[in-house]
């Protein structure tokens, strides 16, 4: 039996439009977790929420970077 398996085109016309979606639901994510910090006693979740967002901080300068990056992208293609 023959499988007639083809990878998807690449197409990247909406990257920059799907990194930007991610940094707001990210900064929406961390904006939750700070606020649910208020409603917390413990200090190991207080720990886990406050590396949690150093890791979306981290996310969210990556996306920035592959923005960047697909905008040089698209300025190299289309001159």
């Amino acid at each position: 039996m023959a499988y007639n398996n083809k990878p998807k085109p690449d197409d990247r016309s909406d990257n920059v439009e799907k990194l930007q979606s991610m940094i707001h639901h990210t900064i929406e994510n961390m904006e939750a977790a700070e606020e649910s910090l208020d409603f917390t006693d413990s200090d190991t979740q207080r720990q886990q929420i406050q590396a949690k967002n150093e890791r979306r901080r981290e996310s969210i300068e990556s996306f920035r970077s592959e923005i960047k990056d697909e905008a040089n992208s698209n300025n190299n293609t289309q001159g």
